[in-house]
């Protein structure tokens, strides 16, 4: 778990490049035009995504539970205030894919465009790479809370 502001900074810098990362083979998997194989990707290299994110940050399950009472409640309070359904929980697959679901909007026009040679591919991968990486900056942004919500309560 990050024990200082700069700490947090930097692992909030770190996930960020992990998520244009995986957003990035996630738009490249989106450009294959095979209906569906894309979905199956971005659950996959979501839920992997998440996985390192709460470990980075400290916030996995696991690491949660083995905090002192006082600041499991405070990082469970702190992730449900800032909206971070995924942080300190264990991920599953249907976790994520209600999470993609909610972003359905943008998925249905990334799976429309498959239709359409070359241009659709393009389109389909823009459209994922920013989905993708949208969703997984919050999902940072949501531990980064969490941490300095953490950290600030051990100051104290």
């Amino acid at each position: 778990m990050p024990s200082s502001s700069s700490d947090i900074a930097e692992v909030r810098e770190r996930c960020r490049r992990l998520v244009r990362r995986r957003a990035a083979l996630a738009a490249g998997v989106s450009a294959v035009p095979i209906p569906g194989v894309d979905i199956v990707s971005d659950i996959k290299l979501f839920t992997q995504l998440i996985d390192e994110v709460n470990t980075a940050f400290g916030l996995t399950a696991e690491q949660v539970e083995k905090l002192q009472p006082k600041y499991r409640m405070i990082a469970y309070e702190a992730s449900v205030s800032v909206g971070g359904m995924l942080v300190g929980k264990l991920i599953t697959r249907d976790l994520v894919f209600k999470l993609l679901a909610k972003s359905g909007k943008k998925l249905v026009p990334k799976q429309a465009s498959k239709i359409v040679p070359l241009a659709g591919q393009v389109a389909s991968a823009a459209i994922g790479f920013f989905a993708f990486r949208q969703i997984g900056y919050l999902h940072v942004d949501a531990c980064v809370k969490v941490a300095e919500e953490l950290l600030a309560a051990k100051k104290i």
